[in-house]
């Protein structure tokens, strides 16, 4: 068992009381009116973006439709067989050079409809130096828990925190004293920030912090956090028959359960069941770690709360249900996942097993209990549909209504008030439930998001330039990085690159990114995600979870080789198929 500080009733009443601090504070806001300004601004700004890609595509259809004219008339005027051929090759000419002005008609439509009308939009970016900062944050997160003299220093949140907070200070601090250009702002709504003339650039460094801390990490970390503490009022325990369908079911379950709770959550819930279940085996790694590929990373691509990467997306407008679009590759990939663990448990490892530990696997057989599930279960459900429905930039389905801003992440925190304080605390102490882990991601992700500002900035403007065209570029270079890389950042800075080539279906609508190369960056970020430890938050939550029943689990290289194995073939054949 693990050996967890477990959080007291104590602790969480305190948790409550914070909570209900700030919803009385956002009480005071709304009767201020700021949340609703703020919501204004958002719908105004998403409507002159849409009324300008509208008016993008008809200058280009009319450049289009004026050249052929053109060249039709030249036709018309000849006199001999070789003028009309000559006239023609001229019209089809004309015509195709108008393609690509409509096309800069349409680009600077789309550019100006996310700018004031005195302001042009920032075409400037940052020295490539100052990506060290997001790279160093990264490399920490990756190398300080395998490296002998960081490992135990490193296992402290405040550490963390230090860390974080110096790295997004760096960032902030070159905004202030050094950039002399302007910069684009995104909270609460799309704006450019000029340098200040004084020599601090107090504006330019607001709308940084703004864009990464008040856009993105507050809805992120507030999702999390939500789906983490709700789903850690679930208790789900019992000793069944260990034969490889019943581990292959529990893995497809927490598959599922990966899209509509989260990774994390789904993890959280079901490794303790798959981890009693195997206890009487002695052939369990390969179990865990199909567990990490399936239900830590390549069931989550379903819905936007699925994997942080996604709801990052959904973040920068992409529609909620718009990842049921990939249930094909999500049933692809798991379903070979599924196939391969059964047939692999079934005609290797659990021959393997001493006849008496399967004699012992039959007999100490325990029903499976679930407790917890009221009022955890609807209250998930509430998370999931806050979401989706109370996004301040769309009107509530039905209505003409648009939630002021921050009112979905008040409404997740009251779901998570709700549940500490009716869920039953003997669920929560048998799971040892703790905030350790999601203080963790709190921590990392406030450095990551700030110091990933300045690459933002420079793909923005240098997308183009990568040599990044087709979807399967997109795929294995968004997976590649997602291997060692945390997966979230790793999918905005794709998404971005992207966003800059264009395209002809756009997600979201007029300033979006090409459908085709946003199917291929979201199944890159969640599926590679399982190539490392490192590529998802749950890997290693999982894996310590493991190896603290007693479960010697691979090496960082070790679990590798499994990936590069299995995976990577698996990943081959879904780029043939799907991309």
């Amino acid at each position: 068992m693990s050996h967890e500080h477990v959080t007291s009733p104590q602790a969480q009443r305190r948790v409550v009381y914070a909570l209900g601090a700030l919803f009385v504070i956002y009480a005071a806001t709304l009767a201020a009116g700021w949340p609703q300004k703020a919501t204004r601004l958002i719908v105004e700004a998403e409507s002159h973006a849409r009324q300008a890609a509208a008016a993008g595509d008809a200058n280009q259809a009319e450049a289009a439709t004026d050249a052929h004219g053109e060249a039709k008339h030249a036709g018309d005027g000849v006199e001999s067989p070789q003028e009309a051929e000559e006239a023609g090759a001229k019209g089809e000419a004309a015509e195709a050079e108008a393609e690509p002005q409509g096309a800069s008609a349409g680009e600077e439509a789309h550019a100006n409809a996310e700018k004031p009308a005195d302001h042009a939009t920032a075409k400037e970016h940052p020295p490539y130096w100052m990506v060290a900062p997001f790279v160093a944050m990264l490399l920490v997160i990756a190398l300080f828990p395998l490296l002998p003299w960081t490992e135990h220093w490193w296992e402290s949140n405040l550490h963390r925190f230090y860390v974080a907070l110096v790295l997004a200070a760096v960032t902030l601090a070159y905004y202030l004293f050094i950039y002399p250009h302007p910069v684009e702002g995104h909270w609460p709504a799309h704006y450019v920030s000029q340098p200040s003339p004084s020599g601090l650039h107090w504006g330019n460094t607001w709308a940084v912090f703004a864009n990464a801390i008040l856009g993105e990490y507050v809805p992120f970390i507030v999702l999390l956090f939500s789906l983490y503490t709700i789903s850690g009022g679930i208790r789900i325990e019992g000793d069944l028959p260990a034969k490889p369908i019943v581990n292959t079911a529990i893995i497809a379950v927490g598959g599922v359960l990966a899209s509509f709770i989260g990774t994390t959550g789904a993890a959280m819930l079901l490794i303790r069941l798959l981890l009693d279940t195997n206890a009487e085996r002695k052939h369990v790694v390969h179990t865990v770690v199909f567990f990490i590929f399936v239900v830590c990373n390549c069931g989550g691509c379903l819905l936007p709360i699925g994997d942080p990467p996604l709801f990052l997306g959904y973040l920068r407008g992409v529609p909620f249900l718009w990842t049921f679009q990939l249930w094909k590759e999500w049933l692809f990939v798991n379903g070979c996942l599924f196939a391969f663990y059964f047939l692999w448990d079934t005609f290797y490892f659990y021959p393997r097993e001493a006849k008496r530990d399967r004699v012992a696997d039959s007999r100490q057989v325990r029903g499976m209990r679930i407790s917890g599930l009221w009022p955890n279960l609807p209250l998930l459900v509430g998370v999931v549909l806050a979401v989706a429905l109370l996004d301040p930039s769309k009107a509530v389905p039905g209505t003409d209504f648009h939630p002021p801003l921050y009112l979905r992440e008040i409404v997740q925190l009251g779901l998570v008030a709700l549940s500490l304080i009716l869920g039953d605390e003997a669920s929560r102490r048998a799971n040892q439930f703790n905030y350790a882990a999601i203080i963790e991601v709190a921590a990392l992700f406030f450095g990551i998001f700030i110091t990933m500002q300045p690459p933002l900035q420079i793909l923005h403007v240098v997308g183009p330039q990568l040599g990044l065209h087709s979807p399967a570029q997109f795929f294995w270079a968004t997976g590649a990085l997602s291997s060692f890389l945390d997966n979230a950042p790793t999918y905005v800075v794709f998404f971005e690159t992207a966003r800059t080539l264009g395209g002809t279906e756009l997600v979201p609508p007029g300033n979006g990114v090409d459908h085709a190369l946003l199917v291929a960056v979201s199944l890159g970020a969640v599926f590679m995600g399982a190539n490392t430890y490192i590529g998802n938050g749950p890997n290693f939550m999982v894996r310590a979870i493991a190896e603290k029943r007693g479960i010697k689990m691979p090496s960082f290289f070790g679990y590798m080789v499994y990936s590069i194995c299995i995976l990577i073939p698996l990943f081959v054949l879904t780029t043939i198929l799907f991309l």
